[in-house]
């Protein structure tokens, strides 16, 4: 297993990690991760799996990196406080590693959400301050916020079909030393990536290196440099075969042929009326 750098916090982290939304896994691919060295769990408040996490963990807990989400309805100073110690509950521990902003919210002002997270910082409660699903403009109001702190990660879509993030995101937190953390970055599943990979060119290069077709889309992932890929596997032996994508890397030739695999970008009308939409939602009290 190969590690990165968190941001600029000087702590490492697999560079694949262990993903809980829609997991249904039970304990056992979680311990047998983290038997592998994926000692990085990432859940939400929002997904339901925050419990079976705290009985994965129970016991090891000072050997993991945990991460979880505080969802938007919740941005307010004494929501944000009372989110993370449900969340602290039902993890079953005294501490959270990294806590994020799962999505922006636009009718909280983002100085009263970050305050309270500052706060969280220094009761011991968090440890680094993350958000997820923010662009460098969000983020870069958020930082604004902060007294003390940094933002040390962006959580975002990322797979070889889904390269909105290339377009001056990935650009951005690699300059500002924020890692990013791609979320499906198997596209939700192998069949959504040979729509787009009409030539078969991932089984091609699969062959080729001797290595799955899911080992080699995760590598791509992590091959950009500020990128920890955090999958969903709710089968202890998927969880080995994606474990087993760190600790190579792909070479250069593989990369070109695997970037010339069409891909899908989220184009800036679509990010704005996307944004628009989700303010509307939040302005009428749906603060998704």
């Amino acid at each position: 297993m190969k590690y990165k750098e968190l941001g600029k916090t000087g702590v490492a982290l697999p560079e694949v990690a262990l993903g809980t939304w829609q997991y249904q896994g039970g304990v056992e691919p979680l311990r047998t991760g983290i038997s592998l060295g994926a000692n990085f769990i990432d859940t939400a408040e929002s997904y339901g799996t925050e419990e079976i996490v705290g009985q994965a963990i129970s016991g090891i807990r000072d050997k993991l990196f945990i991460a979880t989400k505080v969802s938007p309805r919740h941005f307010r100073r004494a929501d944000v406080i009372r989110a993370a110690e449900q969340s602290l509950k039902r993890l079953h521990t005294d501490y959270i590693d990294l806590y994020q902003l799962h999505w922006p919210n636009y009718t909280v002002p983002i100085a009263e959400t970050m305050a309270a997270m500052e706060e969280l910082v220094e009761a011991g409660k968090i440890r680094f301050i993350g958000v997820s699903n923010f662009s460098a403009q969000e983020i870069t109001k958020a930082q604004a916020a902060l007294v003390k702190s940094r933002i040390v990660s962006n959580q975002v879509r990322y797979n070889i079909v889904d390269r909105t993030i290339e377009y001056g995101l990935l650009e951005y937190c690699e300059r500002q030393q924020i890692t990013v953390l791609a979320f499906s970055p198997l596209a939700t599943g192998l069949q959504n990536i040979r729509r787009f990979d009409k030539g078969n060119v991932l089984g091609t290069i699969a062959g080729v290196v001797g290595r799955t077709r899911a080992q080699v889309a995760l590598n791509w992932c992590v091959c950009r440099a500020p990128v920890i890929a955090i999958f969903k596997a709710n089968k202890a032996e998927h969880v080995i075969e994606n474990c087993d994508a760190s600790g190579w890397r792909l070479q250069p030739d593989h990369i070109r042929a695997l970037n010339r695999i069409p891909f899908r970008r989220r184009g800036l009308i679509d990010r704005l009326a996307r944004r628009l939409g989700r303010r509307t939602l939040q302005r009428f009290g749906r603060n998704i």
